[in-house]
């Protein structure tokens, strides 16, 4: 199907003045310009949009439908131009953050100067919290948008959400490993490994959850809130880890090398995303965050952030 803008507007015209003479009035077109607009627009659609009569033009049920749907294209197609009207370095306003642990480190920075560059003159506030306390505030009000776990969000019915990485878990391990040699490995083949935990972004309880579902207990040994921490103990040989795949480095601060492999389980991935409350018209501010996001992880899709 192949629909044309101008089409779109003619049909809405004549929809509103319920005639063809009328729409000529506010469009100041000939009417077989517009009744040939309407037969094409009819035959693309592969359906009656109008019924013809003495007095003018009747919509079907299949054209209450389509004006709804063309209504929606148009002021899409506005809020477009009036984007592109304005230059993004002009752009004022406030943006209210809200983000966790680990996206601080990992993802917040590389989006906050994309966005900052491409938007300079905007006020941005960041608020790191758990990100229970961050649902809290996205719920009141208090923030525009929160970069987070969006498949760890508790409240789905108030709050909405976008996916931009899905990341799967992998195996941490020293170089010098045995286990190094498999291509993947099963949480039973290191149930007796020391496992190192890190204590961010609920991650110690979706890999807890993992481990009850495959029926073991995980021999932790010790407990951390840093990523660096748990890069250098697993390099030089304190423990495994199981993490999420864009944390993973493959040398720790002090040039020790560490080696990941696949978990043979299967594992659901973790959708880091951006979160929103459901049903509030976003700012102009929260709205180029998104764009911004989508654009940047596209961008970076293939290589770690």
């Amino acid at each position: 199907m192949s629909l044309s803008l101008r089409s779109v507007r003619y049909f809405i015209a004549v929809a509103e003045a319920e005639s063809i003479t009328g729409a000529t009035q506010s469009l100041n077109i000939s009417q077989s310009v517009i009744t040939d607009a309407i037969k094409s627009l009819e035959t693309e659609v592969g359906t009656q949009l109008f019924v013809r009569h003495a007095r003018g033009m009747v919509l079907t049920h299949a054209g209450h439908q389509f004006l709804r749907h063309a209504q929606q294209i148009l002021v899409a197609v506005r809020n477009a131009e009036q984007a592109m009207s304005s230059r993004p370095d002009t752009v004022v306003g406030r943006l209210n953050i809200g983000v966790t642990t680990m996206m601080t480190g990992y993802f917040l920075p590389y989006l906050l100067d994309h966005y900052r560059r491409v938007f300079p003159q905007v006020q941005i506030n960041v608020t790191e919290d758990q990100r229970s306390y961050i649902e809290h505030l996205l719920v009141n009000g208090e923030l525009d948008v929160a970069v987070l776990i969006a498949s760890n969000i508790e409240n789905v019915q108030t709050i909405e959400s976008e996916s931009l990485i899905r990341a799967a878990w992998r195996l941490w391990m020293p170089a010098n490993h045995a286990l190094r040699r498999l291509e993947s490995v099963s949480l039973r083949d290191i149930a007796s490994e020391a496992m190192i935990m890190l204590k961010v972004d609920e991650l110690e309880d979706n890999t807890t959850a993992y481990w009850r579902a495959a029926g073991l207990k995980p021999n932790v040994v010790m407990r951390t809130a840093s990523v660096e921490a748990v890069r250098s103990l697993v390099a030089t040989g304190a423990g495994l880890a199981i993490l999420p795949d864009i944390l993973y480095r493959p040398w720790s601060l002090d040039g020790d090398r560490l080696e990941v492999r696949d978990i043979a389980e299967d594992m659901p991935k973790i959708d880091i995303g951006i979160a929103w409350r459901r049903g509030l018209t976003q700012s102009e501010t929260a709205q180029n965050f998104l764009v911004v996001a989508r654009e940047y992880t596209r961008s970076h899709a293939k290589s770690p952030i």
